[in-house]
């Protein structure tokens, strides 16, 4: 295994575990508030880390090459940053959060 394709498998590790943790803190937060913007951003950020398993996969466990394998990640990657756009377009203004201490001071 070549110094490049280690890199390659190491980042794409971390970029799983990371990408695993964020979807499912997303997912949670979109299931206690019910917002659509929220169910967008963890689907969003999904699709990025499946493309990264997905083409780690075919490259290691299917033996394609790494072209092929970049060319499917990124097509999730790219999908994932459109989803991901929507998200945040579809974010309503929020009304200004008080604290407690806020209101008592006044």
């Amino acid at each position: 295994m070549s110094t490049t394709i280690l890199i390659i498998a190491v980042a794409n590790a971390v970029t799983l575990v990371l990408g695993g943790t964020i979807t499912f803190l997303a997912w949670r937060a979109y299931r206690r508030t019910e917002s659509a913007a929220l169910r967008s951003l963890s689907i969003g950020i999904g699709l990025v880390t499946l493309g990264t398993l997905i083409g780690g996969s075919l490259h290691q466990l299917v033996a394609t090459d790494v072209t092929t394998a970049v060319a499917v990640q990124s097509v999730f990657v790219a999908v994932g940053f459109a989803v991901l756009g929507y998200s945040l377009s579809k974010t309503a203004a929020a009304p200004p959060i008080r604290s407690t201490l806020f209101t008592r001071l006044r």
